[in-house]
């Protein structure tokens, strides 16, 4: 069985217990104003264009079989481009990149057992994360029973929008869940997410009666979601939730905003600045106070 992955990131510390081997699905439902992986966000293999390296050669031009790619502005890629990777092999600045590709679990695995002494050593293992990696159900559940049957530790980073079949279909081969709550007021979480998270709350609640280990992940967004009486509606909703043992602060970053660009994307956030040490500080002690443990980054 055959998916669409666009990183496969080794040496991962903040995806899980350990040292870990992170694989990014392509695809999520959700379209998160501050997301940091834009590229993930697409189901299919899309091209990349590094404006800054452009000589204006118009080689991709010349070489596209499909007379697909004009070089104006930036890059324009018409609908009849078919990612053959012609331009990107002949680009002599090394402008242009396609990002995701089509291959088989049996391979994903074989390249994440590669790093198998760091997962004994330390109790890491794999994490499948996205986009969403629920999105492409069926090849996410044979990874996961691929690395089962290696005898992986396993963990899902997820944002919980997803039919609840299937996350029970892979229940039994995860060992941790990594669970995205952003916030709970719906119409906030529709402005800002795209979609409401009555879904992600119910999915939520049904998992913490299967799943052995959850870890609530907090992207925290100034001028968003960081203020106390949006945590404490969180703290409110998962502190009876049995499986929830942890929770994941998740500082915003502004480093993605570069990959809009290549991807030809519209940024959707203005200037949003790095959030209060001090605040960070005061959730994680928050938190550590009612029984959780936590940890910061990710």
């Amino acid at each position: 069985m055959k998916g669409v992955v666009f990183d496969i990131k080794r040496y991962a510390v903040n995806d899980g217990d350990g040292i870990r081997v992170t694989v990014f699905l392509k695809g999520c439902p959700l379209r998160c104003m501050w997301c940091h992986n834009p590229e993930s966000q697409k189901m299919t293999p899309q091209m990349s264009f590094f404006q800054s390296r452009c000589i204006r050669c118009v080689t991709c031009e010349t070489v596209c079989p499909e007379k697909a790619i004009k070089i104006a502005d930036t890059l324009e890629v018409h609908d009849n481009c078919t990612l053959c990777g012609t331009c990107v092999d002949e680009c002599p600045a090394d402008a242009l990149e396609i990002i995701g590709y089509y291959i088989a679990a049996e391979e994903v695995i074989e390249s994440v057992c590669k790093d198998e002494l760091f997962f004994d050593s330390s109790k890491g293992g794999v994490t499948f994360s996205g986009g969403e990696p629920f999105a492409q159900p069926e090849f996410l559940r044979e990874l996961l029973k691929l690395s089962k049957e290696k005898r992986l530790n396993t963990s899902v980073d997820t944002s919980g929008y997803t039919d609840f079949a299937n996350i029970e279909a892979c229940n039994q081969y995860i060992d941790t869940y990594l669970y995205d709550i952003k916030m709970m007021d719906d119409d906030k979480h529709k402005k800002y997410t795209g979609v409401s998270n009555r879904l992600i709350l119910e999915n939520l609640k049904k998992l913490d009666e299967i799943a052995a280990d959850i870890r609530v992940r907090i992207p925290l967004i100034p001028g968003v979601n960081d203020d106390v009486e949006e945590i404490d509606k969180i703290y409110d909703f998962i502190k009876d939730l049995k499986s929830v043992k942890g929770v994941d602060l998740l500082p915003y970053h502004n480093i993605m905003i570069d990959k809009y660009l290549r991807l030809g994307m519209d940024v959707l956030v203005g200037d949003i600045p790095e959030i209060d040490k001090n605040k960070i500080n005061y959730f994680k002690e928050f938190f550590e106070k009612n029984g959780f443990s936590v940890l910061i980054g990710g």
